[in-house]
């Protein structure tokens, strides 16, 4: 009577856990294949997760609201009924230790935390403060990134190399040291956030922010964090694609069902520039460099609630300009209904995010980490241009639109963030008028 584990899945690389929301199957329920037993959450999306196979589900590891790593074990499901009376909970805990340790000890639950004052902590971060001789008062003034301000793996490791590296009293001059004695110690490379003192005025409404809005703000915090950004801007005259699009949008939705926008252009257009300035597509692994094969853009898209989320084009540079925009639309619409899968916001290597829907001009775009930059495109304008002929320089109307590149400035300099930028800004401007979709 065979069984087997139900994993959390891998749902992006920048993605190490997730919330269980919502069991949808008791301990002792049938399951179908494919068949979602449970709902989760992480900043990026919220998803069902299915079953691989069909049985009776013997046991669920974690509770609604536990926050559980990527890898580990979450439910066990059994290939028949009998399997529920032989199979005693002892046996199902016993499977659930060949999880390789860490991704086990890192989830982060209820029953797994332990407590200082107020604070909670995970045994995996108290048995590395016990061998580390961290005290309680340093321990509660490390800044956590975890899930409600929890103290994670990362976060007390960074805290102990900062420690060490950091010169010890016998070396600091008196008035150093006075001066340290008053100063609050830095305890992480990061700077923690600071909370002001906000006066409440009569009137004031108080807003708690939701969950995805948390972990949005803590994920575009870390990539400040982590990559010195640095933004260059192009402005491209995009006439040619304004004046194709609109030829033959009436004929392509007829045709297709759906509309063409302008986004699978850009799309086409980055794919294209990513394969002459290869190393754009890269990611940062400590000091390695991983320069990807793949080319899978990631486009920022605008949710109902006011959030956003980030579905990828996997490949990119292999589709045509109408398998680009029949999978911008697909993805698009079911970002706006929710419906996306984890694997379609997981592997994006650039990201597009388009400032021009909200009417904005330009935009200065935070890096999707582990991604190495970001284009933002701007609202298209018609403006009064300076043509260049060979009889000489006139006066037209054009459309013109800005281009924002975003990189990160410990791999990319800005001969490559501009470099690329005004590449993607080339192939816009000679888009072909006649070409044919």
């Amino acid at each position: 009577m065979a069984q087997y584990d139900m994993i959390m899945p891998k749902m992006g690389e920048s993605v190490a856990e997730a919330t269980i929301t919502k069991w949808l199957k008791n301990e002792g329920d049938t399951v179908a294949p494919d068949e979602s037993v449970l709902e989760i959450a992480t900043d990026k999306v919220d998803s069902e997760v299915p079953a691989q196979k069909g049985g009776i589900l013997i046991k669920r590891m974690f509770n609604e609201g536990d926050v559980v790593q990527v890898g580990t074990v979450i439910a066990i499901i059994a290939d028949s009924a009998s399997e529920t009376a032989s199979a005693p909970v002892a046996a199902a805990k016993a499977e659930q230790t060949e999880v390789p340790a860490a991704p086990k000890e890192q989830a982060v639950s209820a029953q797994q935390t332990a407590n200082s004052g107020d604070r909670f902590y995970s045994p995996l971060v108290r048995s590395i403060a016990k061998e580390e001789k961290i005290s309680n008062a340093e321990l509660d003034a490390i800044h956590g990134t975890g899930k409600e301000g929890r103290v994670t793996k990362e976060d007390i490791l960074s805290f102990i190399a900062n420690r060490k590296t950091a010169p010890s009293a016998s070396v600091l001059s008196e008035p150093a040291q006075q001066v340290q004695a008053a100063a609050p110690a830095v305890t992480t490379a990061a700077p923690a956030p600071v909370k002001s003192n906000v006066s409440i005025n009569a009137g004031d409404e108080i807003i708690e922010m939701d969950r995805m809005r948390k972990l949005i703000a803590d994920h575009m915090v870390k990539s400040k964090h982590t990559s010195p950004h640095v933004t260059s801007f192009v402005e491209a005259d995009v006439t040619n694609i304004v004046m194709w699009r609109d030829k033959i949008k009436n004929s392509f939705e007829k045709r297709e069902n759906e509309k063409i926008t302008f986004t699978p252009i850009f799309i086409e257009a980055i794919a294209r520039a990513i394969k002459d300035f290869p190393m754009i597509n890269i990611a940062v692994d400590g000091n390695n460099i991983i320069k990807r094969k793949d080319i899978n853009i990631g486009m920022a898209a605008a949710l109902p609630t006011g959030n956003l989320i980030v579905p990828v084009i996997k490949n990119a540079d292999q589709k045509n300009l109408l398998g680009l925009t029949k999978a911008v639309n697909d993805l698009a619409n079911r970002a706006r209904a929710g419906k996306l899968t984890p694997d379609e916001i997981a592997g994006g290597t650039f990201t597009l995010t388009n400032v021009g829907s909200f009417g904005n001009v330009m935009g200065t775009p935070i890096i999707n980490q582990p991604q190495v930059a970001i284009m933002a495109v701007g609202a298209i304008k018609k403006k009064p241009v300076v043509i260049e002929t060979p009889q000489g320089d006139t006066i037209g109307i054009r459309h013109m639109m800005f281009l924002s590149h975003s990189y990160d400035h410990r791999v990319v300099d800005g001969s490559l963030g501009g470099s690329f930028v005004r590449r993607v800004a080339d192939y816009l401007e000679s888009f072909d008028l006649n070409r044919i979709i």
